[in-house]
């Protein structure tokens, strides 16, 4: 049997979404540290609002590695999920992987969510070329707007936004999660002082492992 990731379609998607994301390397890590300096996140928004910082990088891809995607789906396909939620969308190349994997494992539905309304579209656009768009809602607007009103049980988390709102989503969800559900954390490796809070809660009611891939993986098991 041959996996949804590996179809033409998704193939072809994805190589054009990192071939377009590897023209942005230098300009989308210089961007993201210029606004932030030596400040932490959370004292960057103490002076700067988070639509506006938004609307500023729309245009920066900021994607997962093909490692980390890779991870995503086999995580998706070991934990059997069909229902999945994502807090950051932007283009769609992880949601690509966790759909793919999605159909893989016989349907379901991924709800994502994006402040920005062009990347939004684009990201809508990007499934429906690879086939996925039947199994994803992408939800416009702050996460912890759209992401209050979730049906059912999560199988399966990924957060991959602002790194400040990790830990406010997944008290989000935390209700929705039972036994078994995995919640992964992107970039915990990039900003370590910001993801404190969010690795402390992980202490209660989770089994946890920070993975070296990408910029770092927090694979989280509820408990």
């Amino acid at each position: 049997m041959t996996s949804t990731l590996a179809s033409p379609r998704v193939t072809s998607v994805l190589n054009r979404l990192f071939d377009a994301g590897r023209r942005q390397d230098e300009k989308a890590p210089a961007a993201y540290r210029d606004h932030l300096g030596s400040r932490s996140l959370e004292e960057l928004f103490e002076h700067r609002d988070r639509a506006e910082l938004t609307d500023e990088l729309n245009d920066i891809y900021m994607p997962v590695t093909r490692e980390a995607g890779e991870a995503l789906y086999l995580l998706t396909r070991m934990r059997r999920a069909t229902r999945v939620v994502e807090f950051g969308t932007s283009y769609a190349i992880s949601t690509i992987y966790l759909a793919a994997a999605v159909r893989d494992n016989g349907g379901g539905t991924i709800v994502t969510t994006e402040m920005q309304a062009d990347k939004a579209r684009a990201a809508g656009e990007n499934l429906a070329a690879a086939g996925l768009d039947d199994l994803v809602e992408i939800r416009v607007g702050d996460a912890l707007d759209t992401l209050r009103d979730l049906d059912g049980p999560v199988d399966l988390v990924l957060l991959d936004g602002w790194e400040d709102l990790y830990l406010p989503v997944l008290r989000l969800v935390e209700s929705r999660l039972a036994a078994g559900s995995v919640v992964i954390a992107d970039d915990v490796s990039f900003f370590p002082d910001t993801f404190r809070p969010y690795l402390d809660h992980l202490s209660t009611g989770y089994c946890s492992l920070t993975v070296p891939v990408g910029n770092g993986l927090e694979i989280s098991l509820r408990l």
